[in-house]
């Protein structure tokens, strides 16, 4: 028996899954239902990808076995709701992909024993390299909590964490994209500096990074080993190394770790 997977939302993240999902062939785009409130958007969307479009989000919460809820934070207690009977009645595994609205308040917001999973994806995810968290409730099931992981493994790579550990990872995958932008225009700017165009030093700069992370996640060698192995006694390598210390960057970075999940904290407790 195929199953349906509904999204009420279909922005940017929402998009992405999809395209995912069907890229993969893990769902059928047949087997897909999406509601959203911009119908032209929508028709859009269903002809160009094959995926069903329905005119109400409680038709799509009522065909899904699956059902993604792609809306904004401050739209999610509305939109459960409208959709609060269906849910009751199809009885469909709840994935949420909206930052800080933890697996409680998600539960206060469905009916009782909705089986509930959160999920976290980064903006990688557009280009299926993204890095997604997934956590599930108490009444969700091992085969829910597996359903989840594969259909964002079709966006890129997954790691199940306790829901403890959210904050975290929003810092080192959710908002640590913003940091390496950053990190790659600072060494652009810095070959400009030295005589380079800039949207040449910006490209090198990008797939030194890029290339930089496959190494070390292909690898089995810890990082230091890596840094190690790219020095040379006396070398230019060891000179830009010591001149990033004498600036703190190692204890900036960590910090900025830290004040990302110190704010993640804040506005979850302001929720």
């Amino acid at each position: 028996m195929s199953t349906t997977v509904g999204f009420i939302g279909i922005g940017n993240m929402a998009s992405a899954i999809i395209r995912g999902l069907i890229t993969s062939g893990l769902v059928n785009a047949s087997d897909i239902v999406v509601s959203s409130r911009d119908h032209a958007r929508r028709e859009a969307f269903a002809a160009e990808l094959g995926v069903r479009s329905l005119d109400s989000n409680v038709l799509v919460a009522l065909e899904s076995d699956i059902l993604v809820l792609a809306v904004k934070p401050a739209q999610f207690e509305t939109v459960c709701e409208e959709i609060g009977e269906e849910i009751e009645q199809s009885d469909p595994l709840v994935v949420s992909v909206a930052a800080g609205l933890t697996l409680r308040q998600l539960a206060d917001m469905l009916p009782a024993r909705t089986r509930i999973a959160r999920a976290m994806p980064n903006v990688n995810s557009s280009l299926r390299e993204g890095m997604t968290a997934v956590c599930v409730n108490e009444h969700a099931t091992s085969t829910d909590e597996a359903s989840v992981v594969a259909a964002f493994e079709a966006v890129g790579q997954v790691a199940v964490l306790d829901e403890s550990l959210f904050s975290a990872f929003t810092a080192i995958a959710g908002s640590s994209p913003a940091f390496t932008f950053l990190f790659i225009d600072a060494l652009s700017r810095g070959a400009v500096a030295a005589g380079m165009p800039k949207d040449v030093a910006t490209a090198v700069a990008a797939q030194a990074v890029r290339g930089s992370a496959s190494l070390l996640a292909g690898s089995d060698r810890h990082p230091w080993e890596l840094i190690d192995s790219v020095c040379s006694p006396g070398g230019t390598t060891v000179a830009g190394l010591l001149e990033l210390e004498r600036h703190g960057f190692l204890s900036t970075v960590t910090q900025a770790v830290a004040a990302t999940v110190a704010r993640d904290a804040q506005l979850r407790d302001q929720g």
